[in-house]
């Protein structure tokens, strides 16, 4: 019987990449898993894809998925920058990047702040394990306090929460997830895909070599028996695509359900379980994740969304047809404008 066929006619396993050469059991292969059912369900065109990563275990995993798609390994922390230029000369690609605690928590901190307040558009995952898992697991900046490790030691710094940091530097669509809740991946995957801005997934993704004691809030045991989902996630398939405009929702009570409808005709569902969480909240947002830092509370779900706002070619006015098919004559101004100039800069 032949392999079931999405609406471009294509099987799942054509969105696979090559086989992992990650430890057995390393919570990223899920997440690479999941962003291969994600493309499919989607009937994504992979040409029209590019992957970045950085540098350290979770940038490995861009080889995994979607082997048909355009790929780039960029240096450690420097991801960012490669997306943003990417994304000027060609509008017409989406970008799926993954990142690291490392990557994006040290080296890379303040790419990370920075794509984020420019908005630029393009899915950001970080694979977050707590250790630089390439190197043998020394703590990373997001390790939790206190914990030891054995051939490390204890830690003695405070973690910085990568999601927290995204809500504060502007981030319009902030999501934590668990590598382990594969139906919840899925989900804010397809949400982050469809979102026009930069969309940061947070996705705790356990080190089973080198953190997977109980005691790590990074590891499968805690993320098991400890995840708290803010409120339960539905996407609803398109049945058109509408005009773009702003997307406005009243307020919703504890049980009830809200509907978001993204700019794709898609809509985003959320019902609120026991806790009050309204992910429009921006203040509420930094306060859920502040409480599950201080309490080590492991919220999980969709942490905050804003309307969208311009994207970094809005505001930068590219034009419609994106600068890599612009042809020289378009891009190289004539001699008679540089004579102009230079006449202009000697009169000076």
């Amino acid at each position: 019987m032949p392999p079931r066929t999405n609406a471009l006619g294509l099987a799942r396993n054509t969105y696979r990449g090559k086989p992992s050469t990650l430890c057995p059991g390393c919570g990223h292969d899920s997440i690479s898993n999941q962003l291969i059912t994600m493309a499919y369900e989607l009937n994504l065109e992979q040409h029209k894809i590019i992957k970045v990563s950085g540098i350290g275990c979770s940038s490995k995993t861009p080889a995994y998925f979607l082997g048909g798609s355009h790929g780039f390994n960029a240096l450690h922390g420097r991801m960012p920058s490669v997306v943003t230029g990417a994304l000027l000369a060609n509008t017409g690609l989406s970008c799926i990047a993954v990142s690291g605690d490392g990557d994006s928590g040290s080296i890379g901190m303040g790419q990370f702040k920075h794509v984020i307040r420019r908005n630029v558009p393009f899915v950001y995952i970080i694979e977050n394990n707590g250790v630089y898992g390439l190197t043998k697991g020394q703590f990373s900046a997001t390790a939790d306090e206190g914990q030891f490790l054995k051939y490390y030691g204890t830690n003695h710094m405070p973690p910085i929460d990568l999601a927290l940091e995204a809500v504060i530097a502007g981030a319009t669509f902030v999501a934590r997830s668990f590598s382990g809740d594969a139906k919840q991946v899925q989900t804010l995957l397809q949400a982050a895909v469809r979102h026009q801005g930069t969309a940061v997934l947070d996705i705790i993704s356990p080190c089973v070599t080198f953190n997977n004691a109980e005691t790590s809030t990074k590891s499968y045991p805690y993320g098991k028996d400890n995840e708290i989902p803010l409120h339960e996630i539905q996407i609803l398939a398109p049945d058109y695509v509408p005009e773009q405009e702003e997307i406005t929702i009243g307020d919703y009570a504890e049980g009830d359900m809200v509907t978001i409808q993204m700019h794709d005709g898609s809509f985003l569902r959320l019902k609120k379980l026991d806790n009050d969480h309204d992910p429009r909240n921006r203040r509420q947002a930094m306060d859920v994740l502040e409480r599950s830092m201080r309490e080590q509370i492991f919220s999980t779900g969709l942490i905050y969304y804003e309307e969208p706002r311009p994207t970094l070619a809005d505001t930068e006015e590219l034009t419609a047809t994106p600068l890599a098919h612009l042809g020289a004559e378009q891009l190289r101004p004539p001699k008679e404008a540089l004579d102009t100039l230079m006449s202009g800069l000697m009169a000076g």
